[in-house]
């Protein structure tokens, strides 16, 4: 019979002692997990054994004896080992032993109740298959959904093939965190055994995450009922919050924020992705947004900024009154309704300056303003593009305004030319059944209608052509609030946390299992190297 025996590769080096682990028989399979030095006591091996199966639901057992052959052979350790199997009572009892100085190995799985011969014990046949214990715990293709419904020492129904072997090692952590702070009674080896150092940091930083995150958690729920209350709801609060681009970012801000602090655990893998994703976007996010700050403040940029703001303004608003003035006159040489053209264009002239009025009027308040906006960026660069998504939006203000009176006049002729249209044809809107029905028309409605819809074609193209510039200067501002708000989603929605997974760790973000041999000699145990590759984010998206 030949036994499938894992073996982790951290315990390669590891001293001689027990190998603690599972047994799993509808595999035939010996999953080892640690290794026990010298000196112990049986009996505190055992209570550390049940206090790993209280814990994590799975039943250890010590499987064989572990021999590391430093410096030759050692017989008298031999023997002792050999000996432990009268205390440690395990069918099928391994003992793996690896040769001083070289990389072979020695493997052998005795049963002592059903010897072929009275007074001989029944070898089987041994096949090893190294594992990285950290990349099988981490690798999360073990089913974590059937977890708390199975028995102690059970495997699920659909935890065939190797799901057992990584449901054993992902169950059996409180094996690995044994010796966190302190060696204990029993020393063991493990995938943790090197960094107790780095794991105490770990562990006292998961300690202080809580009261942490609950505190935070309290705060938050007081500021989504703040901004829940009834007063942010009325006519012109709640159109300033629906309209301003930060009042959006900052929603989705504290909708991130209350997830990442939430003291509910993660059910499945996939709602611990999507939060690390979260908190790794927003501490970029902050990042971005204090050098943006730093960079501001660094040598006083903001007030040179502030300076220039108004020229730059006074030019744009220069720049919209030659506009105005061509189209004023003969524009590319079309022929323009004079009286039309030249009312609509003193009328936005107007308005032009009026806003230079009043952009002039608030220059002595800019310098404030941008060090505000600044400021803000200490909640992340998104807060501080949405920001400056707002003060264009006001700053363009007067282009808004142009483009929805082009566009309502336009609609307005649009719909008179359709409506007198109909009226020759012998047809008009019922407005009750919602449908164009059939009309008889006296010989005045028709001659006014003529009169009226000759006037509406005549005057059409100019009003088209101030509609079509304006449109056009609004879909210019319109694409650079586009690009910010392309940059924003960007830096919210961007899997950070996945995609250094996939380039540090893609063992984290397992698609299957590999194994390359090692070792395959006549007389030799066949050895195996079990690798957990990773899969492409990118592609599966």
């Amino acid at each position: 019979m030949v036994l499938k025996a894992f073996f982790p590769t951290c315990c390669a080096s590891a001293d001689s002692g027990l190998l603690v682990g599972r047994w799993v028989p509808e595999q035939s399979s010996a999953v080892v997990l640690a290794v026990v030095h010298f000196p112990f006591i049986p009996l505190q091996v055992k209570e550390l054994l049940a206090q790993v199966h209280q814990a994590g639901r799975v039943e250890l057992a010590v499987l064989g004896t572990w021999c590391h052959r430093r410096q030759g052979a050692e017989e008298s350790l031999g023997h002792f080992l050999e000996g432990l199997g009268t205390i440690f009572s395990h069918e099928p009892w391994l003992q793996l032993c690896r040769e001083p100085g070289s990389k072979l190995w020695s493997c052998k799985a005795t049963r002592r109740q059903v010897p072929p011969r009275r007074g001989a014990p029944y070898e089987d046949q041994v096949m090893l298959v190294f594992y990285d214990q950290r990349k099988v715990l981490l690798s999360q293709l073990h089913p974590p959904a059937a977890l708390p419904d199975r028995q102690a020492g059970d495997a699920a129904p659909s935890a065939g093939g190797l799901a057992a072997v990584f449901d054993t090692v992902a169950r059996s952590e409180a094996l690995f965190r044994s010796d966190r702070f302190d060696d204990g009674p029993v020393r063991l080896s493990h995938w943790q055994s090197e960094g107790v150092e780095a794991s105490i940091l770990v562990e006292l930083a998961k300690r202080a995450s809580g009261p942490v995150c609950v505190l935070l958690t309290c705060l938050l729920s007081l500021v989504s009922a703040a901004s829940a209350c009834r007063l942010f709801k009325l006519w012109p609060l709640s159109l300033v919050w629906s309209k301003l681009s930060v009042c959006e970012q900052l929603r989705h801000r504290l909708e991130q924020l209350t997830l990442i602090f939430s003291t509910q655990k993660a059910e499945n893998p996939t709602q611990l992705m999507r939060k690390a994703n979260v908190l790794v976007s927003v501490l970029l996010d902050v990042a971005l947004g204090l050098a943006l700050l730093s960079w501001l403040r660094g040598k006083d940029r903001i007030g040179p900024l502030a300076e220039a703001l108004v020229p730059v303004a006074d030019h744009v608003a220069e720049e919209l009154q030659h506009l105005l003035q061509w189209l004023m006159g003969a524009p590319a040489g079309l022929k323009m309704n004079r009286a039309l053209d030249q009312v609509l264009g003193r009328f936005f002239l107007y308005h032009l300056h009026l806003w230079i009025s009043y952009i002039h009027l608030m220059s002595p308040f800019i310098e404030r303003i941008l060090w505000h906006v600044g400021l803000s960026a200490c909640l992340g660069l998104t807060v501080a593009l949405s920001i400056l998504s707002d003060i264009i939006a006001l700053l363009t203000f007067h282009i808004y305004c142009f483009y929805v009176y082009g566009a309502r006049l336009y609609c307005l002729k649009i719909c008179g030319l359709s409506s007198l249209w109909r009226l020759f044809r012998g047809k008009k809107w019922n407005v009750l059944r919602q449908r164009v029905d059939s009309c008889s028309y006296d010989l005045d409605q028709l001659f006014i209608g003529t009169l009226l819809f000759t006037i509406l074609v005549f005057l059409l193209p100019t009003t088209a052509l101030y509609y079509l510039v304006f449109t056009l200067l609004r879909l210019l501002v319109v694409a650079v609030q586009g690009l910010m708000h392309l940059l924003v989603d960007l830096i919210n929605s961007l899997p950070l946390y996945s995609l250094g997974l996939r380039l540090c760790r893609p063992y984290r973000l397992a698609a299957g299992v590999k194994f390359r041999v090692l070792e395959h000699e006549a007389g030799r145990p066949l050895r195996l190297l079990m690798q957990v590759p990773g899969w492409d984010p990118l592609g599966c998206a």
